[in-house]
């Protein structure tokens, strides 16, 4: 169990706001079997984490002999990217005064960035959708968890709030399974104490193997109430398994590099680091919304 308490703490960085997925990326590699399914990779923005040191080699080896017969081809992606990127500011610059973001306090490409083309969201017609994707093993998510669970007591009924565990490797799908499995059975209430368990109590809710981070996570539920065989059958659902396909997809199509990470209308990305704090974070999300709610829903 210190060892995967250790495991945490070399996950997250030394970043004093987020925790950060070039740190994740290397431990995750090291103990591949702690899962028996690792994180897939958007191979056209991120590196690739190799299932087996034999996938790695066969890639490796790919990769030169391609090198060595043609040259690479250039990447306009980047290029296309920025140019998207540029537009959509310039869009946002040419709006009426009255339609523009918050920009006596918060600065584009400062304390938030735009995301273009902008993500679809699943928010119902009238909402805005709020996401915030984090890791229950993050103490920078536990420390902002307060501030997000006193939000939600006083939020803007327009914002639709929505959680995403972030799926960088082994360690952050075994805790997103946990997560989505108290969901499926109604205890979302448990959380915050899987939060509490993780980060005050010396319990990462892990194991050494896939099996023994199972059975932890049980023995820790069933302290909670729930019973083993509602734990179990709920762990290993199809609902379950078709959430963490969506934090996958969430975690590629956001290219999210740390947490906790906030995204509004799938269109803007923040963070504490960004706002300039925890309290900081809330305001510029409650002003995101507000904007983004009175542009498209205004008569």
């Amino acid at each position: 169990m210190k060892r995967s308490i250790v495991l945490l703490a070399l996950l997250c960085g030394a970043s004093l706001v987020a925790c950060s997925r070039e740190a994740a990326t290397p431990a995750a590699t090291e103990a591949p079997a702690v899962a028996a399914q690792p994180a897939a990779s958007d191979t056209a923005t991120q590196s690739q984490t190799p299932a087996t040191a034999a996938e790695a080699s066969t890639q490796t080896a790919q990769s030169a002999a391609g090198s060595a017969t043609e040259p690479p081809a250039p990447d306009t992606t980047a290029d296309a990217d920025d140019q998207q990127g540029t537009a959509a500011l310039e869009r946002i610059a040419a709006m009426p005064s009255d339609e523009q973001l918050p920009d006596g306090r918060w600065k584009s490409g400062v304390n938030y960035d735009v995301i273009s083309p902008a993500e679809p969201t699943s928010a119902p017609p009238g909402k805005v959708e709020v996401m915030e994707v984090f890791w229950l093993g993050c103490p920078h998510c536990y420390a902002f968890e307060p501030y997000v669970r006193a939000w939600l007591k006083s939020k803007p009924s327009y914002i639709e709030f929505v959680r995403v565990p972030v799926m960088w490797g082994p360690p952050h799908r075994l805790h997103a399974q946990l997560y989505y499995t108290l969901e499926a059975l109604g205890r979302d209430d448990l959380v915050e104490k899987a939060f509490d368990a993780i980060h005050q109590e010396n319990n990462p809710l892990l194991g050494e193997t896939e099996e023994e981070s199972f059975q932890t996570q049980l023995e820790w539920a069933q302290a909670q109430g729930i019973s083993p065989d509602a734990f179990r059958k709920a762990y290993n659902s199809f609902g379950v398994t078709t959430s963490l396909q969506h934090a996958q997809e969430v975690t590629d199509r956001y290219r999210v590099e740390g947490v906790p990470e906030v995204i509004i209308a799938g269109k803007y990305a923040t963070d504490a680091g960004k706002a300039g704090g925890h309290e900081e974070l809330i305001q510029l999300m409650d002003d995101l919304a507000a904007f983004e709610h009175r542009r498209t829903h205004s008569g």
